[in-house]
């Protein structure tokens, strides 16, 4: 299945469509949603706009998950030994406490 059509099936389950409700609500053929869900079919942009919008939902402007990560910090983590990284952990973890201490006491 493709992106369109997973994100189509979902909408349209969210929203509690059938696909011949959600073709009349859209004016496009139930055919044409079933092969779009299928991934039999790449809708064109203003199509598939028109079909999420028609389940309540629209096209967002997202980024994709892991694209413009630096991922420095990770590869440093994962080559240190896991007990070294749990002991940066939970080093980190105490300074963070002693940070939100020190920021009570000054709001107070």
């Amino acid at each position: 299945m493709s992106m369109a059509g997973r994100m189509l099936r979902h909408a349209r389950h969210r929203a509690g469509l059938t696909q011949r409700q959600l073709a009349a609500k859209a004016g496009i053929p139930q055919e044409t949603i079933a092969r779009i869900e299928r991934g039999r079919v790449d809708p064109r942009l203003g199509t598939l706009d028109c079909l999420l919008e028609g389940c309540g939902f629209g096209l967002e402007h997202l980024p994709r998950l892991g694209i413009g990560i630096d991922r420095a910090q990770i590869r440093e983590r994962l080559s240190m030994a896991p007990a070294e990284r749990l002991a940066r952990a939970i080093e980190e973890d105490r300074l963070m406490l002693a940070f939100r201490t020190n920021l009570k006491r000054v709001a107070e």
